[in-house]
């Protein structure tokens, strides 16, 4: 039985303090360039202030094509640094292990921000071109300098967004990746990008710099079964130090027949771990649902909607460990004094059921 508050050590790099890690939150309070604005820095922050063992960024792109919403930071240049420098500082200061999340929108970046979106393939439904073979090299060297670039930043690592059909997951998926070159067809191939993108970030890296992976286990065209073989490899790669498993609910059923019987969760979490740490995420809103997951064998979870609603979610629940999110919905002026900018809070408002509506003035 671990507690939630005892260290997890890595492979490369800090240890966490504590099991509790900072989901990668969209949050769309980036400057339109992709430059970090004072609300994010804020927002981020206080996660470090409040206990969070790793602070996550949001999704943040490679390229300049790969935008995947409005408001999201950039790490595909130089121009993005000083923002960045003054984001890990803060979270070093704060008590946080730092990491950027690397992205890429793919065939989901809006064609209104990017013009022609690309993708492993041609796409009919958004218009989005396929890549060539030496388009995927670059992206693959674009995922890579921006790695060297968080690490120049400061940042103690970075994770690699392979989930939620964006670019790396539309390589996995055999419905949205129909190459015939060496990044497609069998599942070796189509998880080449990210095989050569791992080996490009640890030679080119610091040796104690993090690497993670995030993964999801359906939707989007991935096939469980695939993602269940991929993590199994994942987790005896000991080039990476952790596999984020993003589960949407870790407590539901999955949506494949051949695997029912079982919660996602308990589908990966029967796999062999060797050093990689292995960490959920998916509708945890307490610490006792937290312990539960640690308990059933997790290395340590990834709180999304409560730490939205609560920067300090884990100085609460060492304080309570009965301590449950607040019911939702919740007002706009909590999540004001909980650091959300107006443009995070305009999106939350879009969630069903997530914000009391405001009044309007008399």
């Amino acid at each position: 039985m671990t507690d939630l508050f005892s260290p997890l050590s890595f492979t490369h790099g800090p240890a966490m303090k504590n099991r509790l890690m900072l989901a990668p939150l969209t949050n769309l309070q980036s400057h339109p360039d992709g430059t970090l604005s004072d609300d994010e820095i804020r927002w981020l922050t206080l996660r470090a202030e409040g206990g969070f063992g790793v602070v996550m960024t949001a999704a943040a792109n490679v390229q300049k094509v790969g935008l995947g919403f409005p408001g999201q930071l950039g790490v595909w240049s130089d121009d993005h640094l000083p923002g960045l420098a003054k984001l890990a500082s803060a979270l070093k200061a704060g008590g946080a292990v730092s990491n950027v999340q690397l992205h890429h929108g793919g065939i989901r970046s809006p064609a209104g921000f990017v013009g022609q979106p690309v993708g492993a393939s041609d796409d009919a439904e958004t218009g989005a071109r396929g890549l060539s073979t030496a388009e995927v090299e670059e992206l693959i060297e674009d995922f890579i300098a921006a790695a060297v670039r968080s690490e120049k930043a400061g940042f103690d690592g970075v994770e690699l967004h392979g989930a939620h059909g964006y670019i790396l997951a539309q390589f996995l998926s055999k419905a949205t990746n129909r190459r015939d070159d060496r990044y497609g067809g069998s599942l070796e191939n189509r998880a080449r990008p990210i095989k050569e993108i791992i080996a490009g970030i640890r030679a080119r890296c610091r040796p104690d710099f993090q690497l993670g992976l995030r993964l999801s286990p359906e939707r989007f065209g991935v096939e469980t079964g695939e993602m269940l073989d991929l993590a199994t490899e994942v987790l005896r790669d000991e080039r990476l130090d952790f596999l984020d498993m993003s589960l949407w609910d870790a407590g539901k059923e999955p949506e494949d027949a051949g695997f029912k019987g079982k919660s996602l969760a308990e589908l990966f979490l029967s796999l062999p771990q060797g050093k990689v740490r292995l960490g959920l995420a998916g509708k945890i809103y307490s610490a006792p649902r937290a312990k539960e997951l640690l308990d059933a064998g997790a290395d340590f979870l990834l709180i999304g909607r409560a730490a939205i609603v609560h920067h300090d979610f884990p100085k609460r629940s060492a304080a309570n460990p009965a301590f449950q999110m607040d019911a939702l919905p919740v007002s706009a002026e909590h999540l004001r004094r909980e650091g959300l900018g107006e443009p995070f809070l305009n999106y939350m408002k879009s969630w069903a059921g997530f914000v009391i509506p405001e009044t309007e003035p008399a």
